[in-house]
């Protein structure tokens, strides 16, 4: 019978799902929305729990080894989701202990940059790497940090938010309640109010002065820096510079081999990666130069989301067996 486990990637919006066998094929998988309930978690959990075995009923004979969820505030230790800013449900959601009782297999609760770490580490382009990290570039700014090959939970389950990490502590206003956050700057949503910035500064034309900002995208920013938008191409610059630069306060933190950028707005290519390995080079320790590289994920697809968080299962299973042993 295969062995296999379950992703689940909980968003604001959509909630997709899939189940994984140990080499990362996603066998099938689905999505419901987020929102259809978003006055009652155990509403929306039956709804999910029926849809999951749906979808292994669809692949014929299997043993499920554990389910592993990525979501915001995700706190590893508790298996809780935490008041999540972006969710529709407020306050602690036990989900571990529903998962449990519900499937009578492990759950791995982490949040959604952590589960791309060990995506990364099990599926990914950081296999044979003992210490990385991973920079989710989405909505907002998250990231995960794999140290010796663990990851790194800190004493609370929160570490490495290096997206709250200041620029300026002046600066733009950020959902957590501070000023100048790293993610205000670079991500989906921060490299749009540097175009809003960067219009009032600049007189030239520019295509982007004709697209509100409800409805700009980072792909409409990448289409017109590609075409030689000046505004545009200027914006990669901003951002890659801010995002070079705290990447070289980071790397002094944990000594990684490698940096890797995930999600929409690394999508973009030479845009942002070209200006962000030039400015922390210019910006790192002297002794670190030249020895960390910055990345593209090796899980940029659709499926991305599901096989990080199933790999949380693969993970722990593995880790669990060698202490064993």
């Amino acid at each position: 019978m295969k062995a296999v486990t379950v992703g689940i990637d909980i968003g604001g919006t959509s909630t997709k799902f899939g189940v994984v066998d140990r080499e990362g094929n996603v066998l099938t998988q689905g999505s419901i929305s987020s929102k259809t309930h978003d006055d009652s978690f155990d509403a929306f959990f039956d709804d999910m729990s029926a849809a999951i075995r749906q979808a292994l009923s669809e692949i014929g004979p299997a043993h499920l080894l554990g389910i592993g969820v990525g979501a915001a505030n995700g706190n590893y230790y508790h298996g809780t989701i935490e008041h999540a800013i972006n969710l529709p449900w407020k306050g602690i959601i036990p989900l571990a202990d529903m998962v449990k009782k519900e499937f009578d297999v492990p759950c791995i609760v982490t949040n959604d940059a952590n589960a791309a770490a060990v995506g990364e580490m099990v599926f990914g382009a950081a296999k044979g790497m003992k210490d990385f990290i991973v920079i989710t570039l989405g909505t907002g700014l998250g990231s995960g940090i794999v140290c010796n090959g663990h990851l790194v939970n800190g004493k609370h389950g929160i570490a490495g938010e290096v997206g709250h990490t200041s620029v300026n502590p002046a600066g733009r206003y950020c959902n957590c309640g501070k000023r100048g956050c790293l993610e205000t700057y670079v991500s989906a949503t921060g490299i749009k109010r540097t175009v809003y910035k960067l219009l009032a500064d600049h007189l030239e034309d520019s295509v982007l002065r004709e697209i509100s900002y409800e409805s700009l995208d980072t792909k409409m920013i990448t289409d017109a820096a590609l075409k030689g938008d000046v505004v545009a191409k200027a914006c990669f610059d901003y951002s890659g510079r801010i995002l070079g630069m705290k990447l070289a306060e980071t790397a002094v933190h944990t000594d990684p081999e490698a940096i890797f950028l995930f999600g929409g707005l690394s999508l973009a290519g030479d845009l942002i990666f070209k200006p962000t390995i030039y400015h922390m080079e210019e910006n790192i320790m002297p002794i670190f130069k030249g020895k960390i590289k910055i990345l593209p994920s090796g899980l940029q697809n659709q499926a991305a989301s599901i096989l990080g968080a199933s790999s949380l299962v693969w993970d722990f299973l593995e880790k669990k067996s060698a202490v064993a042993n």
